[in-house]
Formats: C-alpha cells, structure tokens, sequence
C-alpha cells in the first residue's frame, strides 16, 4: 500500500471534513442529535474507504462528502424555516419529571430506565430526585433540570445584597505563549505583561503555565 497516497488522502478527508464542519455550525458539534451521529458516521466511513479501498479516489470521496455535506446544509435550511418538521426531523423535548412526579410513559419512549434517570440528573449537581420539580431530556441526549424552590440556592436579589457587575476572564497566556490578541482586547500590550510577571519574580513568559486576566481581581499567574 502506497504510504504517501494514505498521508494525501488522510490531509484532504480531513480538510474537506473540518471544512463541512465550519459550514454547518458549531451546533453540529455541541448538539449531537441522532441524525448528526449517523452523519457523523457516514462522514467518517466515506473518507476511512478512500484510504483502504484502492478502488475509490480522492475525485469520489471528495464528492460523496459534498453531497453529503449539502444533505445535511438542506436539512438545516428545511428544520429553519419550517416549525412542523422539526419535530419529526431532530425530535423533540421530552418532559420526563412534571412538578416532582416521574412520567414513566415518558421515561418508556424514552428507553431510559430509573438509574439512567438518576445518573442524568447527577450530572446535574442534583442528588435526590425529590428535590426535582421540572427534568426535560433535550434532543441531544442530556437533561435539563429545574429544583424545587425550596432547594434552590438563595440569589443575591433574595438576600438583598448589592449586585456587582460580573466579567468574563481573559486567557493571556497558555503553555508559555502569549494570546496576543486577548491581550490587546482587554487594551494591554506585551510590556506590560512582562512588568506585571517581573512583578511575581517571573522573568519569562514561556515559564508561564497559565495566565488570565480578570477585571476587579487582577492578575492569575500559574508558573510551571
């Protein structure tokens, strides 16, 4: 087998997939439903036959993932702009706890059983079921999860506390290399950062694990 025609064919499936990625959206990634797994799937045996089959060159593979690609695009448009198709097309939200009380009908369909149940709901930081009043199983597969008032925890507007204003932190540096655009967002430059880390008896930057930014508290600096 020709070593270099796998390298070539491996650097094309891999751009011509990352590129189809970047054209369907992140929610391709982050919101796997069923039909984004089969896609996935097929993506992925479409360029694995390419390298192994030496029958099938790089002018198919190219075209079954555009086709495929364009599939998946015209699927986006049709659940977009039609409501009553994306139902039947992506599915749908199921209410598996309604005020405290477990549908089991739901949990059913839903193929999901009473430790599946629980395991779900752990992973939402929530340990006893009897403190859920609302779970919904959303379409990617996870749940979501509304408390019982009586366990939520008190906000500040609750305990009448003054709200501050919150920030999101700016990543400066990672694994020793300086994020210069996040530097000169937050309107910092690069001498700076290093009087700030001179500051921690650090003298270079690549010494530097991590390092964030955050306004109000300053600073975060983890050395290696």
């Amino acid at each position: 087998m020709d070593f270099l025609k796998i390298a070539v064919d491996l650097i094309i499936g891999f751009t011509a997939l990352f590129i189809m990625t970047k054209i369907l959206g992140k929610t391709q990634i982050t919101q796997i439903t069923t039909f984004d797994f089969i896609s996935a799937l097929v993506l992925g045996e479409l360029v694995g036959n390419t390298i192994y089959d030496n029958e099938t060159g790089l002018t198919e593979i190219l075209f079954a993932v555009t086709i495929w690609g364009l599939l998946i695009y015209l699927l986006e448009i049709v659940t977009q702009k039609f409501n009553r198709l994306r139902g039947p097309l992506e599915g749908s939200p199921t209410i598996i706890i309604h005020e405290g009380k477990i549908i089991r009908e739901q949990l059913k369909k839903s193929k999901l059983d009473m430790n599946q149940l629980q395991h779900l709901v752990r992973s939402k930081g929530v340990f006893s079921l009897r403190e859920v009043e609302f779970a919904i199983l959303e379409t990617d597969g996870t749940i979501s999860v509304l408390k019982k008032s009586t366990y939520e925890n008190p906000k500040k507007k609750d305990l009448m506390v003054n709200q501050e204003k919150v920030y999101l932190p700016i990543t400066f540096i990672s694994d020793g290399n300086v994020i210069k655009d996040n530097l000169l967002e937050a309107g910092f430059n690069e001498t700076w950062l290093t009087e700030r880390l001179k500051e921690k008896n650090i003298l270079h930057t690549k010494d530097v694990l991590y390092a964030e930014w955050l306004e109000g508290d300053g600073l975060h600096v983890q050395s290696l």
